[in-house]
């Protein structure tokens, strides 16, 4: 048997590939970044081909860099965001990649919560509809993009079509489906009430046989072979929803620890025992047959301080070090204080709220650029804050917490979440913790690890490890009452903003080319 395994992560944005040996070090890595379409607003979509050729290229690059044979790396498993829709024509080829960062279905969202049909998927799908969940989607280009619509062969999700492209097997895997709320959570399978809810009794035909994570999906073709460098025949596994992915490359892989990832999406989760709590929250599978993953999550982390840089910042720092790491350093320099501004992390709405938007409260002449970066950093976290409360107060336990993704990577932001969460937070060795928890998965189809604990203990390292100040408990109490009051108060500000962009598009949205509707 080989020596190394490889994990992919298809992200919103970003492609990574990393070969890992059975001790969880990285041996090489590659990424490349892809480009998002914005065809009108609300719409995030993104080309298919070229998600596939960057896979190749960082997949052939990584093998370089390692400068191993292909054929010591023993299994492929793939990572990728969950939602959005992906979707092959009935022969097979990409028809249209839509991001789990679209808003275009929030006015179907808002007809669907007053005929109640979050009261029919809640019981079976332990979720409710939302703007860029898979199936609010669906039935959105149903409705508005029909020439489309009759053309989708398959609906699935950003790694499975990674998985297909390297296999030529159409598949998915319990933990994607499930948290895209389109299985029944307790059975783990398919559920035709449940798509009747959504209006898509006729569409189950169009989701793919079901498969675990450790699963064998395929293998690599000849074909593939020959454009990525990989040993064709290595096995591909059924691969990670890529929350679920990041908990277990983080270490979390049982009850007790919230595994919090501040990427492009907040996501906040804890693994717990059995499909039922006490309040609903969103649910879906993990790696393990037996438990579940109760989340909170929406598109309001990371991304934020990514726009920030890109469009303040870029370019700034002069000794060409990181500008992520000048603004970090920049919040890092600020005191706390009790008129310190605040900030609103909705660049892409609001879980539950498309109509949301970002914005910087309480600015006065004195504040200055290291204020409004620690404002948004402080913001991030309160919504993540948002989500852990509501996660606790279902009964989940938990008392401490894991955080990944790009916030992990600064020195100073795990400290503020430490001091906002009230929980003590450490950070893995690890920086691409999905695509770690995708090799696990790996490992474990192939046999190499009896289960994904063991291979949890095998791979994963504690880095960095944070403690919450005590002294800033009630800072941060009150400014988090102010961030929820400020948010109340602007809810009906939002809905004329939107309203308002929606008459200078020149069109009412309820009568726009199909491109554009909302609903």
């Amino acid at each position: 048997m080989g020596e190394y395994l490889l994990g992919l992560d298809a992200g919103n944005t970003v492609i990574k590939a990393v070969i890992f040996d059975r001790t969880g070090n990285e041996i090489a890595a590659a990424s490349e970044e892809g480009r998002s379409r914005m065809p009108c607003p609300g719409h995030v979509e993104r080309g298919l081909d070229e998600l596939w050729t960057n896979a190749r290229h960082v997949i052939r690059s990584c093998i370089e860099r390692a400068g191993i044979s292909p054929a010591e790396i023993i299994a492929i498993g793939c990572a990728g965001h969950g939602n959005g829709l992906y979707a092959l024509d009935r022969d097979g080829a990409p028809l249209i990649g839509i991001q789990s960062i679209d808003t275009r279905a929030t006015g179907l969202v808002e007809q669907w919560a007053a005929r109640g049909v979050g009261e029919r998927t809640q019981p079976i799908a332990r979720q409710r509809p939302w703007p860029s969940q898979t199936p609010t989607l669906l039935a959105w280009l149903k409705r508005n993009r029909p020439e489309l619509f009759s053309n989708i062969g398959t609906v699935f999700f950003s790694k499975d079509f990674v998985v297909n492209r390297l296999t030529g097997q159409r598949v998915s895997e319990v933990s994607d489906m499930s948290g895209a709320g389109l299985l029944n959570l307790a059975t783990r399978r398919y559920d035709k009430t449940l798509m009747a809810a959504y209006g898509l009794e006729d569409c189950i035909d169009l989701l793919p046989p079901l498969i675990e994570s450790a699963d064998i999906a395929g293998t690599v073709t000849q074909e593939v072979a020959a454009q990525t460098g990989l040993a064709a025949g290595t096995p591909v596994v059924g691969g990670l929803f890529d929350v679920v992915a990041s908990a277990l490359g983080s270490g979390v892989s049982r009850t007790g620890s919230a595994s919090i990832i501040a990427g492009t999406w907040s996501i906040n989760q804890v693994i717990i025992d059995g499909p039922d709590l006490n309040e609903p929250v969103f649910m879906s599978s993990t790696f393990d047959r037996t438990r579940y993953m109760a989340m909170e999550n929406s598109a309001t982390s990371a991304a934020n301080l990514e726009w920030l840089v890109k469009e303040f910042f870029e370019g700034e720092n002069a000794d060409g070090g990181s500008p992520f790491d000048a603004c970090c350093a920049l919040a890092g320099a600020i005191t706390p204080a009790a008129d310190d501004p605040l900030y609103h992390p909705y660049l892409y709405g609001a879980q539950q709220d498309g109509h949301a938007r970002a914005g910087f409260y309480g600015i006065a002449g004195w504040h200055t650029k290291g204020h409004l970066v620690r404002a948004l950093l402080e913001g991030v976290a309160f919504g993540h804050r948002q989500h852990v409360e509501r996660i606790r107060r279902a009964g989940a336990v938990f008392n401490e917490a894991v955080l990944s993704g790009g916030g992990a990577r600064s020195l100073i932001w795990p400290q503020i979440f430490a001091d906002i969460l009230g929980l003590p937070v450490s950070v893995s060795r690890s920086r691409e913790t999905g695509a770690l928890g995708a090799a696990i998965a790996a490992g474990t189809g192939v046999g190499l690890f009896a289960d994904f604990s063991e291979g949890a203990a095998a791979m994963v390292k504690a880095e960095r490890h944070y403690l919450p100040d005590a002294s800033l408990e009630g800072h941060y109490a009150r400014r988090y009452a102010l961030f929820n009051d400020i948010d109340e108060a602007m809810r009906p500000i939002w809905r004329r903003l939107n309203a308002t962009q929606s008459a200078d598009y020149g069109v009412p949205r309820e009568t726009s080319s199909p491109c554009c509707q909302t609903a």
